[in-house]
């Protein structure tokens, strides 16, 4: 071989694309759609993103994500689920109802991973859970069994505990989904519970007036986009209430509630990026049945429990999945 032939030869085998490569004829391009600001979904777009490069997607080569954040105010939902689907993107990604729910309306041909929706027949986004028959598929909440944890723990807590009061997002349609278990639990346990509907700034402030004035002995937060971004005026109003306080996830433990016990939300947006490898490689949302989580974790933090002034059984510790010092 002469010098100008291993020399073309070589610039040939540069330009050429490697093997497997030759498949990946197009940049996927991801939909990301959050009811929550950027800041407050970095773990689980992490997460999400971990797990795509661990299925061998590098992003730049083989996906772009387009993020849309809606900050809690889930009437910007559609326009950021029409702006995706108008793009277009290959596939949304959208954790929670409501977000779901808007992806779904702006789109019934780009497939739509779900990722912890609470009731998806109930809500409309598919029509059971082994045959989705449609464009949305993912991951759901298994309600009743959380709903009865919740009350068990704090009872554990507080043995005597007979008043609960409830914050909710009623223009989250998974609300009423989470509190009829929720409010059936109670029954079973003789715990009575007051709902309080946060929809807005000033309704955060007069729940926990009346919550005070009501005599709750704790305060469970739904999980609720709107109700996560304004995590810190929340955490301020259960300080001014000195009331033991449950939520669904760990980042609120970690910000001052007192316990969470809900699905591992890191391990549900890894199983969404599954899904959406699937999907890429071409299988049809209707053919990929909804998955039910079955990971939960008990998180507890020390310090609030501490500053309230209540003794955490030694048993509900050795449950717990992480402990705050």
């Amino acid at each position: 071989m002469n010098r100008r032939a291993f020399v073309s030869g070589a610039l040939l085998l540069l330009i050429l694309p490697l093997p497997g490569e030759a498949q990946q004829a197009k940049l996927w391009r991801i939909g990301w759609l959050s009811g929550t600001s950027r800041d407050a979904a970095t773990i689980v777009f992490e997460a999400f993103q971990d797990e795509l490069r661990g299925l061998g997607y590098i992003e730049g080569r083989h996906y772009a994500i387009e993020p849309r954040y809606a900050s809690g105010r889930t009437e910007r939902l559609p326009s950021l689920a029409t702006e995706l689907a108008a793009l277009p993107v290959d596939v949304i990604v959208a954790p929670g109802t409501p977000t779901a729910l808007a992806a779904m309306q702006a789109t019934r041909n780009i497939p739509v991973v779900m990722v912890t929706v609470a009731d998806p027949v109930g809500a409309g986004l598919v029509r059971s859970f082994a045959r989705p028959d449609g464009n949305v598929t993912g991951t759901a909440l298994a309600l009743d069994e959380l709903s009865h944890k919740w009350l068990e723990f704090l009872r554990t807590m507080r043995p005597r505990l007979s008043r609960v009061a409830v914050i909710q997002n009623s223009t989250n349609r998974s609300m009423s989904a989470m509190l009829e278990p929720l409010q059936a639990s109670a029954r079973g346990l003789g715990i009575i519970l007051t709902v309080h509907d946060v929809t807005r700034r000033d309704a955060l402030t007069e729940a926990f007036k009346a919550i005070a004035t009501e005599r709750a002995e704790a305060v469970v937060v739904l999980p609720d986009a709107y109700l996560q971004d304004e995590r810190g005026r929340i955490m301020e109003q259960l300080a001014r209430v000195s009331l033991p306080s449950l939520f669904a996830t760990r980042g609120d433990v970690v910000t001052g509630g007192l316990i969470s016990y809900g699905p591992n939300f890191v391990e549900s947006h890894r199983r969404a990026a599954n899904y959406v490898d699937k999907i890429l490689k071409g299988v049809k949302p209707a053919d990929l049945p909804v998955e039910r989580s079955t990971k939960f974790e008990l998180v507890i933090n020390l310090k609030t429990a501490k500053a309230l002034g209540l003794t955490i059984p030694p048993s509900l510790l050795l449950r717990a999945d992480q402990v705050i010092d």
